[in-house]
């Protein structure tokens, strides 16, 4: 009896290091998080305080507008970037070469993501203005919106049934 082999079972796949580009992703999600949370939340309880007094700096409100556009300059461009780089992907032959430059894609998704909740961060500390608190609620909108599943993996990376089994067995715990 012929049984046809598919793609993936055609290839040799590198699950180990499949397995730990995906914890790496994860793991720097969550100290991205644990550090960008922190932060703001102190200045923001600060910020809402209005008894205490750091004695910082005047600076400039050509400054708050600047920092104010970097960051939703920023916010936008990491959307776009991540588009592009997910048309990269899509784009590459080898299922393993796909899931990892999404990975990376995303690592840089958060690393910029984490840059924007700074500036928002400081442009609360120094100017105590809404604008940046929503900034960095948008920041979180996209944080919670671009972590990695393999359900979201599947929709974006367009991938087949075998694929996303096999990025599902990736993503479970060892």
């Amino acid at each position: 009896m012929k049984t046809s082999l598919s793609p993936l079972n055609k290839m040799e796949l590198d699950v180990a290091k499949l397995k730990k580009h995906y914890r790496s992703q994860e793991v720097t999600l969550l100290i991205l998080m644990l550090v960008a949370l922190p932060m703001f939340g102190l200045v923001y309880l600060y910020y809402n305080s209005g008894n205490l007094h750091w004695e910082l700096p005047e600076i400039p409100d050509f400054f708050k507008g600047l920092i104010n556009g970097i960051g939703f300059g920023l916010l936008i461009g990491q959307y776009l970037i991540f588009r592009q780089d997910l048309k990269k992907s899509r784009s590459l032959d080898s299922f393993e070469e796909k899931v990892i430059n999404y990975l990376d894609s995303s690592k840089k998704r958060f690393f910029l993501l984490f840059v924007i909740s700074l500036l928002s961060t400081i442009g609360l500390l120094f100017f105590k203005s809404a604008w940046f608190v929503i900034l960095f609620a948008l920041v979180l909108v996209f944080f919670s919106l671009a972590k990695v599943s393999p359900d979201r993996a599947k929709r974006l990376l367009k991938l087949n049934k075998e694929e996303t089994e096999i990025l599902r067995a990736i993503s479970r715990p060892d």
